[in-house]
């Protein structure tokens, strides 16, 4: 009983001693005039800012029940200024309440609606806000003695603010909009804070920075920093410390992440590489930056499903340079070739779309990747080193050494922007490679087996890879052994027609051709390809070629000899080549063919008669594997053809 009575005792005091307070809150309130109240709050801001308030709106002053004081229409620095450090549509403070007891004026917080804060940097680095720096290092200085310490607030809050960020120096220009946040810089703590929202470059983030020792940090001295931002283009995350004597030093660690790294860096400002890629992208490592550069080390980065770890270097010096080493197990480089499309939906010529290359005058980059395994679209190549330079806009891909189609491939790769659309160049050797997948992958011709070396150099320009194939130059050289020519018999082909010229047939479209040895000579001028020697040896057959080809058309015009070896006489027969180079015709001369028939040879003179003139086109056409569209006149019956020397084109047995 007697504890409850103590109880109510104790909560009457507390009641009155609140209603003692209140009321001399009211008291005061009726003897604090004011305009008083306003100069004080005027002075004080002048005195934490260094800057002079300008209040060109009304005032209001409401000191009961709580004291605060409210600015319409505020500009901080010089009002003439066409820039103004600081303007505000309302300016509230509110007041410490024991102090305002005693009839002192002291600012506990203030609150900004709808400003707008210009902070600028000249040429030498020298900031409008100096003397808010200069204030607060001194109230923060544990040298500074208390005498010369202003009685500041210790926390400022921005609601609906627009922040403007100008350097001359480094040709910055940044604005923020939809400014809500809170810096906070309470007396107890050696803390500084800033919590809230904003928008940059109309992505809401979310963001925080700690510091851990303001008075050090104002300084320029070491201080712990934490800083956090969240938005829709990027998450990061930083842990460390920073010091701003001598020069600007950040260390500790990062991490990073995004749903789409071309989104996040096309945000910020920065032109993505052309071609497809840089999607989902996460990256851990140690961070220093010293003055305006960024070194990642003990870097775990993945992108687009590769995972890689190595050494970044990011400089930005009038510029912007990535430098770096990565290495990782298995990388598959077809997300960034997929919008690179050589050839039309149709497959059968050359793509007219239009090569977009922005983005290598935008960015510099040197960096050095090695991978256990790399796929490049359907090729699977093992162990790989290669270097990437960009540099004025040209984008070099040098190939230290990779194993791929059962060889070693070695060379370089250049692109660059210019005023045709786009220059390229290229040299690569392919050493000892298993030419069917090699030249499939290549050139997608899929006839040739056998291991051998391949040198392609070339060069060209055009604003799409239609044009560009109408400029090339260059050349390239073949050999390879110990193979064979696909879809084509030509042993059997010539045994057959030895024997019987006129027995024509397509069935020689099919088997293989082997050889011992293959050379292939090519010299390449305005996309014309002059074949300059194509010999082929085998152990029964021997083939010599020439002629040209056309890049942009895709097809070809050549002719050559097939030397059936091993015979009683050396049976000769040239032939032709043209058509699609995927998909050739391959036809024999039908004049040898008539004149090794000796029933048939006679033809070659009738064809001065106008009579029989038709009847040996028709001939020739089914020697071809063609139809006439009419059909053809019976030969003379002077001149009967014998059974044995049939032009009927069914395939014949053996």
């Amino acid at each position: 009983m007697s504890a409850i009575t103590g109880f109510k005792r104790l909560g009457f005091a507390v009641l009155a001693l609140v209603l003692v307070m209140f009321g001399a809150l009211g008291v005061v309130s009726l003897l604090i005039p004011a305009d008083q109240v306003r100069d004080a709050v005027k002075a004080e801001i002048k005195a934490v800012t260094g800057l002079d308030p300008v209040l060109r709106g009304e005032t209001q002053v409401s000191l009961f029940p709580t004291g605060h004081v409210s600015f319409a229409d505020v500009i901080l620095g010089d009002a003439n200024s066409s820039e103004p450090p600081l303007t505000a549509e309302k300016l509230t403070a509110r007041l410490r309440f024991f102090p305002l007891l005693t009839g002192r004026i002291e600012v506990s917080d203030v609150a900004l609606v709808n400003p707008r804060i210009a902070l600028t940097l000249d040429a030498e680095g020298r900031s409008n806000w100096a003397p808010l720096i200069a204030s607060l290092t001194r109230n923060f200085d544990p040298k500074t003695k208390s005498a010369d310490k202003t009685v500041a607030f210790s926390e400022i809050r921005i609601t609906g603010g627009t922040i403007s960020v100008q350097d001359t120096a480094r040709g910055v220009s940044e604005l923020f909009r939809d400014v809500d946040v809170s810096l906070a810089w309470p007396a107890i703590s050696k803390s500084f804070a800033v919590t809230g929202r904003l928008t940059w470059r109309y992505e809401p983030i979310d963001v925080s920075v700690t510091l851990a020792d303001f008075a050090a940090a104002l300084q320029g001295e070491r201080s712990g920093l934490k800083i956090r931002a969240a938005g829709a283009p990027i998450k990061a995350v930083f842990d460390g410390a920073m010091g701003m004597r001598p020069t600007l030093k950040i260390d500790g660690s990062l991490s990073a992440d995004s749903v789409s790294l071309r989104r996040a860096m096309t945000w910020a400002g920065q032109k993505p590489l052309p071609g497809g890629g840089f999607g989902k992208f996460s990256l851990k490592a140690q961070t220093n930056v010293v003055a305006g550069t960024i070194a990642l080390s003990q870097v775990n980065v993945e992108i687009d499903g590769n995972a890689a770890e190595g050494v970044l270097t990011f400089a930005s010096d009038g510029r912007q340079t990535l430098q770096g080493t990565l290495a990782a197990d298995e990388i598959d480089l077809t997300p960034y070739l997929s919008t690179i499309r050589l050839l039309a939906i149709s497959d059968r010529e050359w793509s007219r779309t239009p090569l977009d290359l922005e983005g290598l005058a935008a960015n510099e980059l040197d960096l050095r990747l090695s991978a256990g395994k790399m796929t490049i679209g359907t090729a699977k190549l093992g162990r790989t080193a290669i270097a990437a330079n960009l540099r004025g806009g040209k984008l070099t891909v040098t190939v230290g050494e990779s194993h791929g189609f059962g060889g070693v491939i070695k060379g370089s790769i250049a692109l660059a922007k210019s005023e045709r659309g786009a220059d390229f160049r290229s040299q690569l050797q392919f050493i000892n490679v298993n030419m069917e997948s090699c030249i499939g992958e290549l050139f997608g011709i899929r006839r040739l087996e056998g291991k051998g070396n391949l040198t392609v150099t070339l060069d060209g320009s055009g604003p799409n890879v239609h044009a560009l194939t109408r400029t090339l130059n260059g050349g390239a050289a073949l050999t390879a052994t110990k193979g064979a020519l696909t879809g084509l018999n030509v042993e059997q082909l010539l045994r057959r027609l030895e024997r019987r010229p006129l027995s024509g047939g397509s069935e020689f479209r099919a088997g293989r051709t082997p050889f011992d040895k293959l050379g292939v000579e090519v010299k390449i001028e305005q996309g014309t390809a002059q074949v300059q020697d194509v010999t082929l040896e085998g152990t029964a057959v021997r083939l010599a070629v020439s002629g040209q080809a056309s890049i942009p058309s895709r097809d070809l015009d050549l002719k050559g000899t097939a030397t059936l070896l091993g015979s009683a006489n050396t049976f000769e027969l040239p032939f032709v080549v043209y058509g699609q180079w995927d998909d050739p015709v391959i036809l024999p001369d039908p004049q040898i063919l008539i004149r090794r028939s000796g029933a048939a040879a006679p033809l070659l003179d009738a064809v001065r008669d106008r009579r029989t003139r038709d009847a040996v086109r028709s001939t020739i056409e089914r020697l071809g594997g063609r139809t006439s569209s009419a059909p053809a006149p019976a030969p003379p019956s002077e001149a009967p053809l014998p059974a044995s020397d049939t032009l009927d084109t069914a395939p014949q047995p053996e």
